[in-house]
């Protein structure tokens, strides 16, 4: 397949959903898969939405997840300019071919006026009235209004809109390169408003005309632009246009049923925002595998793929039509793999962020490193290692209860303290894991007693939690002088 273009056409209306991050990987993946480019298309002309920082966050996403784009705003091209808002001269030629071959036409209905049409057929017994083949010769437009008028109205600048003439009756069909021929009857569609009377155009037409200009070849897009799709194809056939490919992807569901909504994301704790994954410390690699598999397979029961792996293995063809579930527990074991596979050097400067902010200062880098190596194999997140680690940079305030009940028994004390006086009396070169580790089995062979009986106590003491890395290793990063403190505290409290 040669010189393949496709487009993510995000609205900057908002940060950048994990829907629309789907959306642009799978257009990366299908570029890149034939050698093709990826353009970003800022699709700006609903200005009543628009957010000043959205385009900047759509742009800042995407270099995140590794997803460069070859043509853009602020990267140029030779399709460009790559904003819908500096483009309004294509769109209104086009409007006026299509109003000129009698395929579109001038509205000057006010809101009301539609509104009363709507509220009249309701009452009437149509429950969904729309603009279209019937009621529009029951309004106020270039249709029904003498030209005379219709000049008279356009030169006195009276606000208007132009719609697209959508035949009566009359099948309109296509093949989706996922869901193989769809067919919709045009009696079904309203006369779709193409130029607002603002000026600026709706996503139709703007949609098609730049996709044509621009060179697109495969539209690949949301499921829930699959019944607009009829409007762009008549929109390609009026204008004799050849229309690309299209590929309308499966809806990203939520584990609860039903689309994954902002509202019931934020009910299960899933983040919704790819900002929200930045911030929140997830590794690009664990979030775009995850994506990749959000209603693609590979084929085999591979689980695993580099972005060279991906764009290697990626086909449509292998993308279903159904829903696909978010599991958010799934991510998290792609955020473990990757996380875990990252040298401890690389994850310092993430992980003293996070201990500086939860105010803990002055430690040397070989002491986070070793920190983060003991606690790698047991966070999810870089957020986790201060979270589940805060006894390495602060002695425990309280102590796990199910543990104290199932641990702490009345010969407890006498052990620990045993133990804290053998250590104790070691220098700073020999207080390591192995000698340790030694002292302590010495004494539980001394005293005919299970390794648990002693380990789970002194654990419970230092740390104030029943489990952790491995705790020798914890003891010795911790250090003599903190680890007999801290024993001296538990018998006393516990």
């Amino acid at each position: 397949m040669s010189n393949v273009r496709v487009r993510f056409a995000p609205s900057p209306t908002g940060l950048l959903h994990i829907g629309g991050l789907r959306t642009a990987l799978y257009n990366y993946l299908f570029a890149k898969h034939h050698g093709g480019t990826f353009v970003l298309r800022i699709e700006d002309t609903d200005q009543k939405r628009y957010v000043e920082e959205a385009e900047k966050d759509i742009i800042t996403s995407l270099n995140w997840a590794g997803m460069p784009f070859d043509e853009g705003p602020g990267k140029g091209g030779d399709f460009g300019p790559y904003r819908q808002s500096e483009r309004s001269e294509y769109y209104q030629k086009y409007s006026a071919q299509l109003i000129q071959q009698d395929q579109a036409y001038y509205a000057f209905d006010t809101t009301e006026e539609i509104e009363d049409m709507r509220s009249r057929l309701q009452k009437s017994g149509n429950p969904s009235p729309k603009y279209d083949a019937i009621t529009r010769m029951s309004m106020k437009n270039s249709l029904t209004l003498p030209a005379e008028e219709v000049k008279k109205r356009l030169e006195s600048g009276e606000k208007f809109v132009v719609r697209l003439k959508v035949p009566r009756r009359e099948t309109i069909r296509f093949e989706d390169d996922i869901r193989g021929f769809v067919s919709f009857e045009s009696q079904g569609l309203d006369d779709q408003v193409l130029l607002k009377s603002d000026g600026l155009p709706t996503y139709h037409l703007a949609n098609v005309v730049d996709d044509h200009l621009m060179g697109i070849t495969h539209v690949i897009r949301g499921e829930e632009w699959l019944s607009s799709a009829p409007k762009h194809i008549l929109l390609y056939e009026y204008l004799g246009w050849e229309p690309p490919r299209m590929a309308h992807l499966p809806l990203i569901m939520s584990p609860k049923g039903g689309k994954l909504s902002k509202r019931n994301a934020d009910a299960l704790g899933i983040p919704v925002n790819v900002r929200d994954y930045v911030k929140q410390h997830y590794e690009p690699e664990a979030l775009i595998n995850f994506l990749a598999f959000l209603g693609w397979s590979p084929g085999d029961d591979r689980e695993v793929f580099t972005m060279e792996e991906l764009i290697k293995e990626f086909s449509l063809d292998r993308i279903g039509k159904g829903g696909a579930i978010f599991n958010h527990s799934k991510l998290i074991w792609y955020n473990e793999h990757f996380m875990r596979k990252i040298p401890e050097e690389k994850l310092l400067p993430k992980v003293r962020e996070q201990v500086e902010e939860a105010g803990y200062t002055g430690y040397s880098d070989e002491y986070l490193k070793e920190f983060i190596r003991l606690m790698k194999e047991r966070a999810s997140l870089v957020t986790d290692f201060v979270t589940y680690g805060q006894y390495f940079f602060e002695e425990p305030k309280v102590y796990d209860e199910k543990t104290v009940k199932k641990a702490w028994k009345p010969a407890t004390p006498t052990l620990v303290d045993k133990f804290r006086n053998d250590i104790a009396e070691l220098d700073e070169e020999s207080f390591n894991a192995v000698i340790l580790k030694q002292k302590l089995s010495d004494i539980v062979e001394d005293e005919g007693i299970g390794f648990g009986k002693l380990m789970q106590p002194v654990r419970l003491a230092v740390t104030g939690m029943g489990f952790g890395p491995d705790l020798f290793e914890t003891l010795q990063l911790l250090g003599k002088k903190r680890v007999v403190s801290r024993l001296d505290k538990a018998v006393q409290v516990l």
